[in-house]
């Protein structure tokens, strides 16, 4: 009553407020549509945000496409990357899994031959199944046909293979050979005591797996067999090309990195191994050999098949920890002390998987005391002349000398073999050579292998750092001069030898090998990169490519050309150890062989080619950008300490003028490494341009009359006035400016010139 009461006593209020007041206060009977219009409005805003949180979430929740939801993957970008994890796993506790599905559980054999087939069996095949003493276990994916059948083969279908329970399928993609590593599980636990990794497409030679391998590595003869061992006296000598040993030089196996591919001189002397610790045998293929997609674009002709013959009575070939060699899935044999070796990682490219895998076991077979060893041609293959992928290889053409390096350098202090294994599985994760999933997948596949039954090898009580360098008596030294057997370069067959042209490599290899090319690349770096590591990588110790824009798979580093020496000093302290530097843009060409005679202690500049090194005048009109240039280098020099700043006031002539150039070569040696990292620092936020600061520098860092004069008879035209390149080279001069190289065969046009040089280039592309 008192609140009634207060209310109506108000007879002031205003016409709103006593609508509110007898709307809210007066009782009055509810009615639906009358209600509905008045809060229409209230409800369609309600059901709008609700759907819309509804939406939200659902897309929070299912977004598994990294375009799906901009925003929440934006949050998602942001956050700081979840830290690989070492799995832990107690190997005393894996419980058995045996075969109870497939038809054959009860059949066991010692010795498998495990192929991945996508299409109907091929003649290969046919012939696989009839070597004796071996069972062929062909492995389906998603590509096979429903009705694949081989008479003398055992065949499991994807569907076969979900049944068995292995750990491992979960990560095996559907449509890939690398779901062999379910053959090979499978293998073991039906018996295997060796497995032949072959593909459906090679024949063995003789038809005879024995004839060429060693499969019984414990008889007495083969344990007291004295085997051939490439040296380890350079101990910096980590990877080898054994084609060359099998009489092709000029061929190189998928795996290799592209700066050994120039390295095509045979060894001086070998030594000698016992047999017996052969636990991985790789064999050479005739016909097509592993061979990478560089090799094979770059050599066949047209639609013509490759090949490819190797030397049939060269003697097999041991590797010594601390030396690797490419390995491949489809011609090598597995004895049982390194089935454990056998895993194909799955986070790389199909191409890269077993280059990979290849290194990763060789590094841990030491750890066993076990080899490699490189067998004469075991196999035919065809070849069915289909493109390579080069894109399936950047995995391993990037990052494939960086793993050597790595897995040389390597030690492990565990206790037990598996506990190796996966410590440097989980290692190449943080390092980038696989992924998280390739960590787990190797804890599967060691968990799988001990279910199936399968016991780990000891280890072995070496110590790797004390094996090398090994120095081998004169009288335990072994020789063997390879053959030199016809080879393929640009669709030209070779039938004469070139010990000359060899013997040439070899002394600019000698000259130039710890000197590290730099290289700005203006052009497409897609097309070229390779081709440019390729052509000066026989030669330098590496080359380092620059450009505007990074490219990680194709090991382009980002650096801006205006002011690219504020970025080569990262490079020098990456290669602490080389001798110098030469840095090269992509338009210059570099004539290696005329640079011999050079002092690779001094400075190399054009500070003698008019046409590269110009005075420009910071006085009069047009010349403000000049000027300002100017005004920064006089602040830098101030600074300078004494023997810098009296050398560059030395060699400065004028004090109107600014010294220019257009920097397409010059050398540093490593004794002038540190005055130019200090220059560098010198000049921190200046904005000096390239072309200013590096004649400076060099003004700087020595007198000019002491630069070495290799550079002086460069060839030297301005770039507008050509319209053919090629009409200005010489092979007589050490350089030659400009050459533009955009595309494949703007490279193979330098090539043909650059072979007047260096013949053995047509062996390359």
């Amino acid at each position: 009553m008192l609140v009634q009461d207060r209310s109506i006593s108000k007879p002031t209020s205003k016409p709103h407020q006593l609508f509110l007041n007898n709307h809210f206060l007066q009782p009055k009977t509810f009615v639906f549509p009358r209600w509905l219009s008045f809060n229409l409005f209230k409800i369609a805003t309600i059901s709008v945000l609700a759907f819309t949180i509804a939406a939200l979430f659902f897309l929070y929740t299912n977004n598994d496409s990294p375009t799906t939801f901009l925003c929440f993957n934006s949050k998602s970008h942001s956050k700081i990357p979840t830290p690989i994890e070492l799995p832990r796993i107690n190997f005393n506790s894996i419980p058995p899994i045996s075969d109870k599905s497939s038809n054959f559980a009860s059949f066991t054999s010692d010795r498998w031959i495990v192929v991945s087939v996508s299409d109907p069996p091929s003649d290969s095949l046919r012939k696989l199944v009839r070597i004796k003493g071996w069972q062929v276990l062909a492995i389906g994916n998603s590509k096979t046909p429903l009705d694949w059948s081989l008479k003398g083969a055992i065949y499991l279908s994807m569907e076969d293979q979900a049944k068995l329970e292995f750990r491992v399928l979960e990560y095996l993609p559907y449509e890939s050979h690398l779901r062999k590593s379910v053959g090979y599980l499978f293998a073991i636990q039906h018996g295997a005591k060796m497995v032949f990794d072959a593909d459906d497409r090679g024949e063995v030679v003789d038809g005879d797996l024995g004839k060429h391998f060693d499969l019984k590595l414990s008889k007495v003869s083969v344990m007291q067999e004295r085997i051939l061992q490439y040296s380890d006296e350079n101990p910096n000598r980590t990877v080898v090309n054994p084609y060359i040993h099998f009489g092709q030089r000029s061929v190189w196996p998928r795996g290799l990195p592209l700066e050994n591919v120039g390295e095509i001189g045979h060894e001086e002397f070998y030594g000698e191994v016992f047999g017996g610790m052969q636990y991985i045998q790789q064999g050479i293929s005739n016909g097509l050999p592993d061979v990478d997609s560089v090799f094979y674009l770059t050599r066949r002709s047209g639609s013509e098949a490759l090949d490819i013959k190797f030397d049939e009575h060269a003697p097999k070939v041991a590797l010594p920890q601390g030396m690797m060699v490419p390995l491949n899935s489809f011609n090598t044999l597995f004895h049982s002390n390194a089935f454990w070796a056998l895993m194909l990682p799955v986070s790389v490219s199909t191409m890269a998987s077993d280059v990979l895998r290849g290194y990763w076991a060789q590094r841990l077979l030491w750890e066993i005391g076990g080899h490699v060893v490189v067998y004469p041609p075991t196999v035919h293959r065809y070849d069915n002349v289909e493109a390579y992928p080069f894109t399936e290889e950047k995995d391993f053409h990037v990052n494939v000398g960086r793993l050597i390096k790595f897995l040389v350098s390597w030690r492990s202090g565990k206790v037990k073999l598996f506990d190796r294994i996966l410590e440097l599985s989980f290692l190449m994760a943080k390092e980038g050579f696989w992924t998280e999933k390739d960590v787990k997948f190797t804890a599967a596949w060691l968990e799988d292998l001990l279910a199936v039954g399968y016991v780990q090898p000891r280890l072995k009580a070496i110590k790797l750092d004390q094996l090398r360098p090994t120095t081998i008596g004169h009288a335990d030294r072994k020789e063997f001069v390879p053959q030199k057997l016809p080879s393929v370069h640009l669709a030209v067959k070779e039938s004469e030898t070139v010990n000359y042209e060899i013997g040439n490599l070899i002394r600019w290899r000698k000259f130039f090998g710890n000197v590290v090319v730099i290289m700005f690349v203006s052009g497409p770096v897609e097309r070229t990169a390779l081709e440019w590591k390729l052509l000066y990588g026989r030669v330098f110790k590496t080359v380092v490519i620059l450009s505007d824009s990074a490219k990680a798979d194709l090991a382009v580093e980002q650096a801006t050309l205006d002011q690219v020496y504020k970025y080569l000093p990262k490079i020098f302290d990456r290669f602490a150890s080389a001798e110098g530097f030469l840095f090269l843009r992509d338009n210059t060409i570099l004539n290696y062989w005329n640079l011999l005679h050079a002092d690779k202690t001094k400075l190399w500049i054009t500070d003698k080619v008019p046409q590269s090194w110009t005075k420009f005048s910071i006085e009069g009109e047009g010349s403000e950008w000049f000027s300002k240039q100017a005004d920064m280098v006089k602040k830098v020099v101030s600074t300078m300490p004494v023997h810098l700043q009296v050398n560059y006031r030395e060699s400065s002539t004028s004090k109107q003028s600014l010294m220019i150039c257009n920097l397409e070569v010059f050398y540093i040696p490593r004794q002038f490494v540190g005055d130019f990292v200090d220059l560098v620092g010198l000049v921190g936020k200046f904005d000096i341009h390239n072309k200013v600061a590096m004649p400076m520098f060099f003004m700087a860092m020595d007198l000019p009359y002491n630069y070495d004069s290799v550079l002086n008879t460069m060839i030297h035209k301005p770039e507008a006035s050509l319209s053919n390149s090629s009409n200005i080279y010489s092979a007589q001069v050490p350089a030659v400016y400009p050459w533009t190289v955009s595309s494949e065969s703007d490279f193979v046009e330098l090539i043909r010139s650059m072979a007047i040089g260096d013949p053995l280039l047509m062996e390359l592309f």
